[in-house]
């Protein structure tokens, strides 16, 4: 197997976990009789294990000679915590164990990152290609269970004719109560054979290089604190700060579209079926995938700055579609397509661009430096502004005003990329193939 498809099956398995849980948490928790204050402190370990884990486990990945067996500890670690998730039903096991988990694998991120990054001749050529593997694994996790979670007795009983009926029936049929809470625990169980898997994967992924590894073992500084450092380049800190402005739009999307979609049009939403809204938002993925497979030659063609801008843009362009055509049900089910540009030209772009402009290390700490933003502070404050804006700022007599709401995630994105094209000057305008 070659070395860029060994990285590739690591994205894929890195990315199956997250995927295999996260989706179905948000209906799983309230099921299980939690109340929104402990459904808000599991759902919130996951970006609060980003910013813990910038000082602690990326730390441990920079210094450490084998990155690849500190990839084999953690997912071991956090594997068996939430394969622990799949058999509790109570607070306090719950929450511990999945705070373990998100603690040990959010690092992760970053680390599968600056191992691909280590391995890469070409990283601006390659990385698209290796981190399409994510995708793939994030939708092989979350399709089939979603076929998992029928109450196939009641499509049985409803003898749909058609292929689109019966996905309709079989989407509109999901499994309830008991029955429900059986099937869902084993998200968390896949999950933790996912992550054992990946624990051994990771023993037989290509080793970092020699000099990173010598690089590394001689600094005397933190790493955290040299991928800190970094913010002192005016081009690193312009671009630190819009990664967390276009995190909190991107985490707003998926906050609010879900909402936007189901709502009946008399209430000011689109009137999708509630079958039909998953589905619609993974237009959004497949497109990730065709754009990943184009990122490198656009990053060659267009540059650093002009493909990050067009990333931030594309949420800028989601949300101007939303508020202006609300009742536009094809409009807004096309517009799911500009995912992918949001994700490859802006999020890929940045992963790209800090090995490109960090010592290699420090290669995780300066990845986990941005994944602070993206996967942390950006997160944590979607996750708070966001259902207040909708409920209590934008909601009145039943009716949500969606134009007002989605003029704030567009107002932010606009911004943020107008703040990119005049301030972002990286010392390179394009990324160079490297020997």
């Amino acid at each position: 197997m070659s070395t860029r498809l060994r990285l590739f099956v690591m994205m894929v398995l890195q990315f199956f976990i997250w995927g295999a849980w996260l989706p179905l948490i948000f209906g799983y928790l309230p099921s299980l009789g939690f109340s929104p204050l402990e459904q808000s402190l599991i759902l919130s370990a996951f970006p609060v294990a980003s910013i813990v884990g910038m000082f602690f486990s990326n730390q441990w990945a920079d210094r450490s000679s084998s990155p690849e067996r500190v990839l084999a500890i953690s997912h071991l670690i956090s594997g068996l915590a939430i394969l622990g998730c799949g058999f509790t039903r109570s607070f306090y096991p719950f929450f511990g164990l999945m705070l373990v988990h998100c603690l040990l694998y959010v690092p992760t991120i970053s680390i599968t990152n600056s191992i691909a990054f280590a391995n890469m001749k070409n990283p601006d050529k390659e990385f698209g290609f290796v981190r399409m593997g994510g995708t793939i694994g994030w939708i092989l996790a979350a399709w089939p269970f979603t076929f998992i979670f029928v109450n196939w007795a009641a499509v049985d009983m409803a003898q749909p004719i058609g292929f689109v009926n019966w996905i309709g029936t079989a989407l509109d049929n999901p499994l309830t109560g008991d029955a429900a809470k059986a099937a869902t625990r084993w998200t968390y169980i896949v999950a933790g054979m996912a992550s054992l898997a990946l624990a051994a994967y990771s023993l037989v992924l290509p080793k970092s290089a020699p000099q990173t590894r010598a690089a590394a073992s001689a600094a005397d500084k933190p790493a955290w604190s040299e991928a800190f450092a970094l913010l002192k380049h005016p081009f690193i800190l312009v671009l630190w700060l819009v990664t967390l402005v276009d995190s909190f739009v991107h985490n707003a999307y998926f906050n609010w579209t879900g909402v936007f979609l189901g709502t009946p049009v008399e209430a000011g939403g689109v009137g999708i079926a509630s079958n039909w809204i998953t589905p619609i938002m993974s237009i959004g993925q497949v497109a990730e995938i065709l754009t990943m497979l184009v990122l490198g030659a656009t990053l060659v063609k267009l540059g650093w700055r002009t493909t990050m801008v067009i990333g931030v843009l594309g949420h800028a362009a989601r949300f101007a579609v939303y508020a202006l055509f609300p009742s536009s049900a094809e409009m807004i089910i096309a517009v799911q397509v500009l995912h992918g540009i949001c994700y490859a030209f802006f999020f890929a772009t940045v992963y790209i661009f800090v090995d490109a402009h960090s010592p290699k290390s420090i290669r995780a700490s300066a990845q986990g430096l941005f994944n602070l933003q993206i996967l942390g502070i950006g997160a944590l404050l979607a996750n708070f502004i966001c259902p207040w804006l909708i409920q209590s700022v934008y909601t009145a007599n039943g009716v949500t005003d969606f134009r007002g709401l989605f003029m704030v995630p567009l107002a932010a994105a606009s911004i943020a990329a107008i703040t990119l094209a005049l301030f972002f000057r990286p010392p390179s305008a394009r990324p160079t193939p490297t020997a």
